[in-house]
This record gives C-alpha cells, sequence and structure tokens, in this order.
C-alpha cells in the first residue's frame, strides 16, 4: 500500500514537471534571459575576450627574455698514446635578453590596444542588436496574437449575423443569399484563424529561441498609449550622429587606424634595433688520471643588429598595409553612407508610422460608427447582410492594423536609435514602461463577445435586430490579446 502511494506520488511529480508552465516574461526580462543565451552575443564575448589577449602578447615583445640550457658529454679519444683521453663534459648556461629599442613591437604594442577597443566595439554592436532582435520577436507575438483574436472576434461576430440571417430566412424576411454570404464569411473566418494560430506559434517559438526557454504570457502594450515622436526631432541631426557614433562606424574607424598603424610596423621593420645581453655560464670537464678543468663565465653587452638588404620584401610588405589601409578607408566611407541610409530610414519610418497610427485611430472610429449605422439600417431594411458583413470586415481589420503600427513605431524607435549608437539599456526600460500585464486589462465585453487589440478603443453600445436575432454590437474588443 505505501509503495503503491509513493509510486502514485513520484508520476504526479514528474507529471507536474513535464507540463510545468511557462513563465511569465515582459520585453525586459525577455532581452536579459537572451543576453545570456544568444549565441551572436556569445560570439561577440568570446571573441572580445581573444582580442584582449593580444595586449599582453605584444608587451611581451618588449620584456625581458630569459633562457636556461645545459648538456652533458662523453667523448672517447683511442690513440697509440697513453693513457686514455676519455673524459666527460658538463656546460650549465643562463642567457638574457632585453629589447632597448624595437620600433616594431612598439607599434605591434599599439596596434594591439585598438585591437582590443575593437572588441569591445563590437561586442556592444552585438548588445546593441540584440536589443532590436528581441524587441521585433517580442511585438511579432504581440501582433500574432492581436491577429488572432481579431480573426476570433469576427468569427463570433459572423456567427452571430449568420443565425441572425437564417432566422429572418426562416420567417420570410430576408432571402437565402443573406444566409450564404454569412456562411461563406464565417468559412473563410475559420480557415483565416487556422493561419493564424499557426503564424502564432511560429512567431512564439522564434521569441522562446531567443530568450532560451518557453515564454507564457507576455506584457502587452497599455491601452490607448500615447507614442512620441523622436527627440530631438531633425532628421539631420540623427544623420549626423550616426556617421559619427554608430558602432560600425566605430569599428571601421578603428579598423582604419590600425592599417595605418600596420604601414610603420612593416616600415620599422629597416630600423635598427638594440638590445642588451648577458649570460651566466658554468662548465667542466673530467678525465681520468687528469685534473679536471672548470670554468664559470658572466658576459653582459648591447647587440646591435641592423638590416641591410632583405632582398626587397620590407618594401613590398609596406605597399601590401598600405593598399590595405586604403581599402579600410573606403570601407569606412561605406560605413559611414550605410548608417547615415539606416537612419533616414527608421527616422522616417518613424514618423510615417507615427501618422499612420493617428490615421488608423481616426479610421477606427470612423469605422465603428459605420458599422453602428449599417446595423440599425439592417434592422430598418435598408441596408443587406453583405453591407452588415462588410463593416465588420473594415472595423477588425483597422484594429489589427492600428496595433501593429503601435509595434512598429516603438521598433523604428528603437533601430534609430541603433543606428545612430546610442541605444542602451535606458531605452528598452522605456519601451518596457508601456507595457502592462494583461490580468490588469478589463476582460473582453461579453455582450459582443468581441476582444480587441492592444491600445484599441472601446466597444459601442450593441444593437438588437428587429427581427428576433441575437445581440449584435460594434465587435471592437477589450484590450486583452488571445492567449495560448
Amino acid at each position: 500500500m505505501t509503495q503503491s502511494l509513493l509510486l502514485r506520488t513520484c508520476a504526479a511529480a514528474v507529471g507536474l514537471a513535464l507540463s510545468a508552465p511557462a513563465f511569465a516574461v515582459d520585453l525586459l526580462q525577455a532581452w536579459r534571459d537572451a543576453l545570456s543565451n544568444d549565441s551572436q552575443v556569445a560570439s561577440a564575448r568570446a571573441q572580445l575576450a581573444a582580442t584582449r589577449e593580444l595586449v599582453p602578447q605584444a608587451q611581451a615583445g618588449l620584456l625581458p627574455q630569459v633562457g636556461a640550457s645545459a648538456s652533458v658529454s662523453r667523448s672517447f679519444a683511442d690513440t697509440n698514446v697513453a693513457p686514455s683521453r676519455d673524459f666527460t663534459s658538463q656546460f650549465y648556461g643562463i642567457q638574457l635578453s632585453y629589447p632597448l629599442y624595437r620600433l616594431q613591437n612598439m607599434e605591434a604594442l599599439e596596434q594591439s590596444k585598438l585591437q582590443a577597443t575593437l572588441g569591445e566595439a563590437r561586442f556592444a554592436q552585438a548588445q546593441q542588436e540584440l536589443i532590436v532582435r528581441v524587441a521585433q520577436a517580442y511585438f511579432d507575438v504581440l501582433a500574432a496574437q492581436d491577429n488572432v483574436t481579431t480573426i476570433q472576434a469576427q468569427k463570433r461576430a459572423i456567427s452571430e449575423q449568420l443565425a441572425s440571417a437564417k432566422r429572418n430566412f426562416e420567417v420570410g424576411t430576408a432571402t437565402i443569399t443573406d444566409q450564404q454570404e454569412a456562411q461563406a464569411r464565417f468559412d473563410l473566418a475559420v480557415a483565416q484563424e487556422l493561419a493564424a494560430q499557426n503564424e502564432l506559434e511560429v512567431r512564439r517559438a522564434a521569441l522562446d529561441q531567443l530568450v532560451g526557454r518557453p515564454t507564457g504570457e507576455l506584457d502587452m502594450l497599455r491601452p490607448g498609449v500615447d507614442l512620441q515622436g523622436p527627440q530631438p526631432a531633425r532628421e539631420r541631426d540623427w544623420l549626423d550622429s550616426a556617421r559619427r557614433d554608430a558602432w560600425q562606424v566605430r569599428q571601421a574607424e578603428l579598423g582604419a587606424e590600425i592599417a595605418r598603424r600596420e604601414i610603420d610596423r612593416q616600415r620599422y621593420a629597416k630600423s635598427p634595433t638594440v638590445d642588451v645581453v648577458g649570460s651566466l655560464s658554468h662548465s667542466r670537464n673530467s678525465q681520468a688520471n687528469f685534473v679536471g678543468i672548470q670554468s664559470n663565465n658572466a658576459a653582459v653587452g648591447l647587440q646591435l643588429a641592423i638590416p641591410l638588404y632583405t632582398g626587397g620584401g620590407i618594401d613590398a610588405r609596406v605597399r601590401e598595409a598600405a593598399a590595405n589601409h586604403e581599402r579600410a578607408l573606403s570601407d569606412l566611407e561605406t560605413a559611414r553612407r550605410a548608417a547615415e541610409q539606416g537612419a533616414r530610414q527608421s527616422f522616417l519610418g518613424l514618423n510615417s508610422g507615427l501618422g499612420q497610427v493617428r490615421a488608423l485611430e481616426a479610421a477606427e472610429r470612423s469605422s465603428r460608427l459605420a458599422l453602428d449605422s449599417n446595423l440599425l439600417g439592417y434592422q430598418v431594411g435598408v441596408r443587406i447582410n453583405i453591407d452588415v458583413l462588410n463593416a465588420q470586415q473594415q472595423l477588425f481589420t483597422t484594429q489589427r492594423d492600428l496595433a501593429r503600427a503601435r509595434y512598429d513605431v516603438l521598433i523604428n524607435g528603437l533601430r534609430l536609435k541603433s543606428t545612430a549608437g546610442t541605444l542602451s539599456e535606458d531605452d528598452l526600460r522605456a519601451v518596457n514602461a508601456l507595457l502592462v500585464d494583461p490580468s490588469t486589462v478589463p476582460p473582453p465585453d461579453t455582450r459582443t463577445g468581441a476582444s480587441q487589440p492592444a491600445g484599441a478603443m472601446q466597444p459601442a453600445s450593441p444593437t438588437r435586430p428587429a427581427t428576433g436575432a441575437p445581440a449584435t454590437g460594434s465587435p471592437a474588443a477589450t484590450t486583452a490579446p488571445a492567449r495560448r
């Protein structure tokens, strides 16, 4: 009995572990989790650690080098002269070399410091790009959720209209065409819902992969959020910042400086070198029947080396370095132009998105009024069923596009700062402050059965058709998106 209870308890514990719900996450937490999981950031972090090791490697070329050597040998001499001259030789020595004047090594040290700084710039860019990628994946999931919510609300509204058309046809106040049109719209909504659910799964899987573990409910955009334009508001300010401060521009500048110093480093191969050299040694020879010979030697001196002729190799390497420097300068200009173009595109996209949001907000209000008018006209017989269905479709589509436009504005704002090289965790925190826990948002309007995307307006009062059809009002939704 006890064993059976224990087995059931263990099985239940395993089942709970396997079916543990995914954790709720907001945008900031998603980025922090991705920061420790993303392979691109991990690659940049490893590259940074590798480039930092170039500095001590270069410093080693300017520090003393100490070596030790030892040898033992046995010599045999077979001659007609007696006695035998076999003997044993022993040698122990220490050698010291200290560079006093090596311009090539000095230049290599400066290059290594620049390369370490370049690694830091690459790592910073990887972190900035991760912010944009996480935000894009996060809002893609919210947009997919809004799409599912919109289609489900549309399907419910069409279902009510279909039921109304059937009843009206049965009592003789409507034609079979009204019923068939509503049925066709309902079947289309079912197909669209399946496609939207599949898209939601794909978007959520992409976010889960980026974060490193399954995500649960996502914080949603606060209803009626007021989105602000870029600051500063002048496009030229952003373009200048991008040409100067974008991380890809900084990397190109460092690359050009490293290439310039490579010219000097190769040219310094013609320069003389001066080293302090020293040695300390002990040798001993022992021979049978003879007294062994021992000696201790110590030497200190300066060693000068002047390359007189190297077959033209140094000049060829200097020309190669000069050509690479020209290439680096061209890459720098390319990076500046690309950064400027990216900033211009994000700036225009942000301002265009803000205008689109305002236009869609007005369109949503107009669509709701149009739906109410069509419902009233349908009741009094001056509108047909297809007019109501079209008005519903227009309102739902407008609400979906409005939510997507708001997400695009936020993403373009982050991308604009990224192209200007100023994006930081504080900017992501500011966007995260616009999100709210879905549980704090009022539930959907049960009178219409509709849910509305984030930030949409509240639904209008429902209207009941005079034919006895179920209540069918404005299909606007509340702000809670559909959840899995």
